[in-house]
């Protein structure tokens, strides 16, 4: 009901701390004016009430009493109530509104109109203590599951250091244009994103991502807003600033999953709109029973139907997803997941296919060393060191390829260098003229390969390139290079499988290139020389065959498949097509969050069924306790507030249990 009473209360549903603090400000008010009522009232006492001031008559001054413990506090529940009568619907606060309205009315009648004999002052302002303490519990349980959000509003850092005019200026990172230049010095908060111009630097990116080691950027490199530079000092130009910001759009992403509804909240949101005509059936039924067919007296017949309005308050029903769903949307953004939606939360459960993409997803999407083949007596280092001597300065992948690898080894600079048009590079080294290059350059060059002629045969059989290094004159061994696969890819294949998920790699390579990465990564269907335009399209052929597939990919080329797709998962850390394309973003590209991902919806799934549950069983218990049915054991409106709030407070903690869920590998 508060997400429903927002509007009302003035405040947007972003403004969550204003409306927990507005709502605690009405409990305190309505405790404050209901302990003298608590004292005052005709209770038959152990001890004798004081006078009431001022000369007043005892029901006189309840009422006044009454009026400033109930008309303000109460009123976003009858606006409330009346906008959902307006527009034809029963919404829990027509329930606030029927018991306390009907206590409060029932109580001024009896004071000035009629003497009825008794009045509920007492009653109906208890009742709304309750009420009010219920409803603030729960919204500060809704910002503290929204703890995530607040976190990462207050990463980026108040100012940013800009190149204007010249000079280094400090200026509000609001006020940071896009393509302005930005200096950032080691320790410090990198304000927006951007693109790095000079210098190099170790960046922690870890309150985005979750991932714990920095990241090595250069020029060209791209770098968000709210890391944290760890080493060296650097320029960068801003690229997206404000709200265009990576930053600013996962906060904009998690909101719109916590504020989204799920397929069981939709569900509980009819039984609830059922069980406040239930709760006006029976509280009418029952005042008609208890007093006319029974005759029992009229305030009694009263009290036993506000009983039954106050306990029906289906606030528990109504809390039994959306908080769930706040707690592990919140979870996952810790980890570096992101649900758009609540959808996804409960669609992932039910998949039975994933189809991961290739390049990108289960490999790295770069070309890596894979396996070097060293001739007889020679070395590792040996082969490393000649080939990167002659791939020194070259930017080639290939190239960067085998630096990366040798970047711990010395390498001097070679005395000369030839490029060799389609076959390779020459250049001259201390120990001796190096030749690296294809099988091509080899027989040119007329040096034998000897054993390593098998080798080279079966590294290009699995769809590695293989780059010959020569020296001296003779051929010191062979460098296979591929797309490396992600470390963590077999596992996530393997915890999958177990896990009774069928899982299938895309790929655009040839078949005998995808089917020994497949048998690398123990996955059985592969679906191999698929165009980017086609893979779509295979996604829809499964799904024609009655399977839930869940799509992963780098949200990219695989826009349209992340599209088709039940849920599509995009790895990477949060390009614009994929926060549009995909159901759920991975923001540490790291293909065994697939994994958590799924493990946190069942988690969830199972809290919102727990709650669904409880607060359903809940109202059947309750109400033929509330109409009476174990008479001379009555409920007073008063208990049945506090086992109202009871039970919602109930839901409220089990779905903040959540927050223990345990996201191996996320």
């Amino acid at each position: 009901m508060p997400a429903e009473m927002a509007h009302e209360m003035g405040h947007g549903g972003d403004d969550l701390a204003a409306m927990v603090r507005d709502m605690r400000n009405r409990f305190w008010i309505c405790l404050l004016f209901t302990v003298p009522i608590f004292l005052y009232a005709p209770m038959g006492s152990f001890f004798e009430p004081p006078a009431p001031p001022f000369g007043l008559e005892l029901n006189l001054w309840l009422f006044f009493l009454a009026s400033a413990a109930i008309l303000y506090p109460s009123w976003p529940f009858f606006v409330s109530a009346w906008r959902a009568l307006r527009t034809g619907t029963l919404s829990m606060a027509v329930l606030v509104v029927l018991s306390v309205g009907t206590g409060y009315l029932f109580s001024v009648g009896s004071t000035f109109f009629f003497k009825a004999g008794g009045q509920f002052f007492e009653a109906a302002s208890v009742l709304l203590v309750f009420i009010l303490l219920g409803h603030w519990l729960e919204m500060r349980a809704r910002a503290g599951a929204s703890s995530a959000i607040k976190a990462l509003m207050n990463l980026t850092p108040a100012m940013a250091s800009v190149i204007r005019n010249g000079a280094e200026v400090e200026v509000p990172t609001a006020e940071v244009l896009a393509g302005e230049i930005l200096v950032i010095r080691p320790g410090g908060k990198i304000p927006v994103d951007g693109t790095v111009e000079t210098g190099e630097s170790l960046v922690d990116e870890s309150m985005l991502t979750g991932e714990s080691m920095p990241v090595q950027k250069g020029p060209g490199a791209t770098v968000i807003g709210a890391t944290i530079n760890k080493s060296g000092s650097f320029q960068y130009r801003a690229t997206k600033v404000g709200a265009d910001s990576a930053l600013a759009q996962i906060v904009k992403l998690v909101q719109e999953a916590q504020n989204s509804k799920a397929p069981a909240q939709l569900l509980a949101d009819k039984a609830a709109q059922w069980l406040v005509v239930a709760a006006i059936v029976i509280g009418l039924a029952t005042f008609a029973v208890w007093f006319w067919w029974i005759g029992q007296p009229l305030l009694f017949a009263v009290t036993m139907t506000i009983t039954v309005f106050v306990i029906a308050c289906p606030d528990a029903l109504g809390l039994a997803t959306p908080m769930a769903v706040m707690v592990s949307t919140g979870l996952g953004a810790r980890n570096g997941i992101l649900f758009k939606n609540a959808s996804a939360l409960e669609d992932a459960t039910k998949l039975n296919v994933i189809v991961f993409d290739k390049t990108g997803t289960l490999t790295v999407g770069q070309p890596e060393v894979v396996e070097i083949v060293m001739a007889d007596g020679v070395t590792e280092d040996v082969v490393l060191t000649a080939a990167a001597a002659v791939e020194q300065g070259s930017d080639h992948p290939l190239a960067q390829a085998i630096l990366r690898r040798a970047a711990n080894l010395t390498v001097a600079a070679p005395t000369g260098f030839e490029s060799l048009d389609g076959m390779g590079a020459r250049a001259e080294t201390a120990a001796g003229t190096v030749f690296l290059g294809n099988r091509l350059l080899m027989d040119t060059q007329k040096l034998a390969l000897g054993r390593l002629d098998a080798e080279a045969t079966r590294l290009q059989g699995d769809g590695r390139t293989v780059v010959h290094v020569s020296q001296a004159g003779q051929v010191i061994g062979l460098i296979a290079i591929a797309d490396a696969i992600r470390p963590t890819s077999k596992a996530a294949v393997a915890k999958l499988r177990e896990g009774g998920i069928e899982v299938v790699m895309l790929t655009g390579d040839n078949a005998a290139t995808a089917r020994r990465i497949a048998a690398d990564l123990g996955i059985d269907s592969v679906l191999a020389d698929v165009l980017p335009g086609q893979k779509a399209e295979k996604v829809k052929e499964l799904q024609a065959t009655g399977k839930r597939v869940g799509m992963v990919g780098d949200g990219v080329n695989d826009a349209p498949a992340l599209t088709q797709a039940n849920v599509g998962f995009a790895i990477g850390a949060g390009t614009d097509v994929a926060m549009e394309s995909a159901d759920v973003v991975l923001m540490k590209s790291d293909p065994y969050d697939i994994v958590a991902a799924i493990a946190l919806s069942h988690a969830t799934l199972r809290k919102m069924h727990q709650n669904l549950w409880w607060a359903v069983g809940y109202n059947v218990i309750a109400f033929p306790l509330a109409a009476g049915v174990l008479y001379p054991f009555v409920l007073s409106p008063e208990v049945a507030a506090l086992s109202m709030s009871g039970s919602t407070l109930i839901v409220a903690a089990n779905a903040l249990m959540l927050k223990r869920t345990k996201l191996a590998g996320a």
